[in-house]
């Protein structure tokens, strides 16, 4: 599969088949995370794989989302060091996870498997459930498994309405 069709296949899964997901799979997908480029190389991003089911529901409870829990596989991304600020004055951390979350989401895209950008939730709860340390920052949730659902259309706006030569149109 190539880089394109992972990003045209990839869409958010709501709903996961009661079926494990094979370890090399994991691997392979938590590798992707790994590589994926951070500000200065820093490498602040943490990831808790939550396996354990009643686990799993407790982040489904923290996030009100039912179906979080339904994933064999809830991966919670973190930021050890939240401190560092670009110099355009945007906070590195939140950036450097969602690269790395969207290295996770293609590869899984890749290997089969489904995900879900999970950005509503409790955060002290959750930091709760995966015993984080107090600095830490849980970024998102990102449950991880064979989909039970069917792609939906997708709706994306034209390129002429996000793309612009030189200026802002």
């Amino acid at each position: 599969m190539t880089v394109m069709e992972a990003i045209e296949k990839r869409y958010s899964v709501r709903g996961y088949l009661d079926q494990p997901v094979e370890p090399e799979k994991v691997q392979r997908v938590m590798e992707a995370a790994r590589l994926a480029p951070s500000a200065n190389n820093k490498q602040e991003w943490r990831f808790v794989l939550v396996s354990d089911p009643e686990r799993r529901e407790a982040l489904a409870r923290a996030a009100g989302q039912a179906f979080v829990g339904t994933a064999p596989v809830v991966i919670v991304a973190c930021a050890a060091d939240t401190s560092r600020i670009m110099r355009c004055g945007v906070a590195c951390h939140p950036v450097d996870v969602a690269i790395a979350l969207e290295h996770i989401a293609l590869q899984a895209t890749a290997e089969g498997l489904g995900t879900c950008w999970i950005g509503a939730f409790d955060q002290e709860a959750v930091k709760r459930i995966i015993g984080a340390p107090a600095n830490a920052e849980v970024i998102e949730l990102m449950p991880l498994g064979y989909a039970a659902t069917t792609p939906p259309q997708k709706s994306r706006l034209p390129m002429s309405e996000i793309v612009f030569d030189e200026v802002w149109r």
